[in-house]
């Protein structure tokens, strides 16, 4: 019993206990004169430190402060505070960045609605979610070079300059002519997400730079925020609407844009400090790919986005289909539950292991995902059930991606190796939503969600495997908390 309690903890407790073990031995061992020797090497390196302590405080106390270089960030050496007001204040500017980009992208089911009910109404099902699959493409793949950029230059010019173009792309929607899919792939899947890839990469890797041990939890609220906007922005498409019509219901959101990043831009600091842009054919963190542990991980997150995104996009459609009062509003309720299950597996995650989490979490959605809404059969009450159950199961994917990367990456390059991460998921999220589409291309009827939901659950099953695996590739030991 007591052995398996030492196997349930973090390998680097287990590297210090040793540590500590062996250069206790080690001097208990050694002759009286060599430890007398060693006692007053240590006294005298003591006395060193302590004189050259008091050194650097008379020259601090003479020193003038600069009030603009009085902001610069703490070194790179200094450990991680893990809470305070500073870090909890990044962590709420990261998680409106993530509302604000990520919380659109998640809303997409509603504007798919809309578009093929009225506005695209003229164009297949495949041609408009295409929009939807283009945007978490560029809004994924980009974050190769953000993710790298961050890493060098933080987060200071980045989010206002995100803030820029995610506003000013919302704004060029609410102008767009109906039937002109055009402008909505050059303004919602094109213009909004070149924007929201450099703002959503840096605010999500620098909560590394503020939390440690308590990483997955606070980043547990910054991805849960983009299923806030998988709440707030469908309700506001489907109640405003009707009543003050596209243009304006897409121009209030412009406006929540707007003030949640320059609220970001106010509180998000970065710890570490700049240094030149690498060159261009270094901005790419491929070295990942040399890591296996990275690579296995990487395998089974993207069979995973695979098979989730088909789930996400055509939820509500399923809900219409089968004539639910609440159909249209599984979208919402599938959001809902993600939230919770963004934040509450997280904070199970610092203790229990993140890997550890993730990998069983996906594999329950899918097992869901199979069972309860194949099953289903259109009935309301079941639908209902799975879309509740399957958010919850398939949140910790999307918020404990991050924290498993930086728990194998050194903290210097959390922000490329991410990047890099979801720009091999990005090909995931643009091929996922269109060949899951083609299931739905002879009609919307439950024969035919039948079919979309055992392909996108074996898919699921195989994603989560290969977590399995990238977890046993980190520890073999069945209860270590990894």
């Amino acid at each position: 019993m007591a052995s398996d309690s030492a196997d349930f903890r973090h390998d680097g407790e287990d590297i210090s206990e040793q540590a500590q073990f062996s250069g206790s031995s080690s001097s208990e061992h050694l002759p009286l004169d060599a430890t007398t020797s060693i006692s007053l090497a240590a006294s005298s390196k003591s006395k060193e430190k302590k004189s050259s302590q008091t050194q650097a405080v008379q020259v601090e106390a003479f020193e003038v402060v600069d009030p603009e270089k009085d902001q610069r960030p703490v070194e790179a050496s200094s450990p991680p505070p893990d809470g305070g007001l500073r870090a909890w204040l990044v962590v709420l500017g990261s998680s409106l960045v993530s509302l604000a980009t990520f919380g659109i992208v998640n809303a997409y089911g509603a504007f798919s609605d809309e578009y093929q009910h009225t506005r695209l109404s003229n164009y297949s099902p495949t041609l408009v979610s295409m929009i939807g699959s283009i945007q978490v493409f560029l809004l994924y793949f980009l974050g190769a070079f953000s993710g790298s950029i961050f890493d060098a230059v933080g987060p200071r010019y980045m989010i206002p300059a995100s803030g820029l173009i995610c506003s000013f792309a919302m704004f060029m929607l609410s102008i767009t002519k109906p039937q002109q899919i055009y402008q909505v792939y050059l303004t919602q899947s094109i213009l909004f997400n070149i924007g929201g890839a450099f703002g959503f990469f840096p605010s999500v890797s620098v909560i590394a730079q503020w939390f440690k041990f308590r990483l997955a939890y606070a980043m547990g609220f910054v991805i849960a925020s983009a299923g806030l906007g998988g709440i707030i922005f469908p309700s506001m498409i489907r109640q405003l609407v009707p009543k003050i019509g596209f243009g304006w219901t897409v121009r209030i959101i412009a406006f929540i844009v707007l003030f949640c990043f320059t609220v970001a831009t106010l509180t998000i600091r970065s710890r570490r400090p700049t240094k030149p842009l690498p060159p261009f054919k270094s901005i790419l963190a491929f070295t990942a790919w040399r890591d296996r542990r990275f690579v296995v991980f990487a395998i089974g997150a993207f069979f995973n986005i695979f098979s989730m995104f088909p789930v996400f996009f055509s939820i509500g459609a399923y809900g219409i289909a089968t004539d639910n009062t609440e159909g249209a509003y599984l979208l919402i309720i599938l959001s809902a539950t993600t939230i919770v299950g963004r934040v509450l597996p997280n904070f199970l995650a610092d203790k229990i292991g993140r890997f550890n989490t993730i990998a069983f979490s996906t594999t329950v959605a899918a097992i869901f995902s199979l069972s309860l809404w194949f099953t289903a059969d259109g009935k309301e009450g079941n639908t209902i059930a799975f879309a509740a159950v399957y958010g919850f199961f398939s949140g910790p994917l999307f918020s404990l991606m991050p924290p498993c990367i930086a728990y194998i990456t050194p903290v210097d390059r959390v922000g490329g190796r991410i990047g890099m991460l979801f720009a091999f998921l990005s090909f995931a999220g643009l091929a996922g939503s269109p060949l899951g589409g083609l299931f739905l291309n002879g009609g919307e009827t439950v024969p035919h969600f039948k079919n979309l939901i055992l392909y996108t659950g074996c898919i699921g099953l195989f994603g989560s495997a290969m977590l399995i695996a990238a977890r046993f590739t980190i520890n073999r030991k069945l209860w270590a908390a990894v």
